[in-house]
């Protein structure tokens, strides 16, 4: 007489684990992993369950994005993220006057502009979202050179940045959002390690311009500790021109080390928002002012290059 045989279903049992057997496994392999990474279970467990959220929404497609491109879902859930630990750990950034940002309606945070790569706007994107009590979002205005840039171009856009243009920068403004400007350009980012922490020229005002126009409080921010994660002590003007970019730095750890020399050095960074400067009293029609333009273009520019002559003297060292 012959064997009984076992119903399939028992087979599957015992060959493979169920869903419930896996899912505690894998509980409590992210237990193990974030006790070794000195993080409580709890966080790990609901960074966990955020990131399966976020990637369930993504799937069914259910997000939204505004006409600009930008995708709060995308940038709450891993952009921001990505950027935190160069945040917090790496160049431990101390932020300052962070209650001079209104908490609701359109302001325009301008800031001074340098790092070779612009990790000092991004950096302040995280800083004005996370020490801000109403996690504002920072709509950054950027150059053509960013748009055009594969990846670099689709990743701005979904995070909220758009053009550097006056048309956009109004309509954003006008929607009560908070934008950020770096109106050194290229010219702050790429000059030389002698210039440090000295402000390039601010362009025509354009950007006070479009807070005239809208009535938006102008933000001054002074960052320090930007300047020193990628000195530039040289610049190749020829590959510059060959490639088409504003300049080709040549850094201590660049090209020298190859990759590795793309690693930011870890400086300590402070990053101070000033006291508003208000333009609702004056009218849009100061736009079309040029003199008034000018002046309150070199005071905002007055007022960040003295702030950061202080920081720098209250400043115990580069990475400390």
């Amino acid at each position: 007489m012959l064997a009984a045989v076992p119903a399939p279903e028992a087979t599957t049992r015992s060959v493979a684990p169920g869903v419930e057997e896996l899912l505690s496994a894998g509980i409590a392999a992210v237990r193990a992993a974030a006790q070794a990474a000195g993080i409580s279970a709890e966080d790990a467990e609901r960074h966990l369950a955020s990131m399966l959220s976020f990637l369930r929404r993504r799937l069914t497609g259910d997000y939204s994005v505004d006409e600009f491109g930008f995708d709060e879902d995308f940038t709450r859930h891993f952009y921001l993220p990505v950027l935190r630990p160069l945040y917090r750990s790496w160049f431990r950034v101390e932020v300052r006057g962070i209650e001079n940002i209104p908490a609701t309606g359109g302001g325009l945070v301008v800031a001074n502009h340098s790092g070779t790569i612009a990790m000092d706007s991004l950096m302040t994107q995280v800083a004005v979202h996370d020490e801000h009590p109403a996690h504002r979002h920072l709509r950054m205005l950027g150059a053509d050179l960013v748009f055009q840039t594969p990846v670099v171009g689709q990743i701005a856009r979904k995070s909220g940045s758009t053009l550097a243009a006056n048309p956009d920068a109004e309509r954003l403004l006008s929607n009560g959002e908070l934008c950020g400007v770096w109106p050194e350009g290229f010219k702050g980012v790429g000059k030389p390690f002698s210039e440090r922490y000295k402000l390039q020229r601010f362009g025509r005002g354009g950007f006070v311009s479009a807070a005239l126009r809208t009535g938006a409080p102008i933000i001054p921010c002074s960052i320090v500790g930007a300047e020193e994660i990628y000195p530039i002590i040289g610049n190749m003007k020829t590959v510059a021109r060959l490639m088409g970019a504003p300049y080709a730095p040549i850094t201590p750890t660049w090209p020298l080390l190859g990759p590795l020399g793309l690693v930011p050095l870890p400086s300590k960074w402070i990053i101070e928002f000033g006291s508003p400067v208000e333009t609702a009293d004056l009218g849009p029609a100061a736009a079309d002012d040029p003199m008034l333009v000018f002046d309150l273009t070199d005071q905002v520019r007055e007022t960040i290059q003295q702030t950061l002559y202080s920081l720098l003297m209250q400043r115990r060292s580069v990475f400390f």
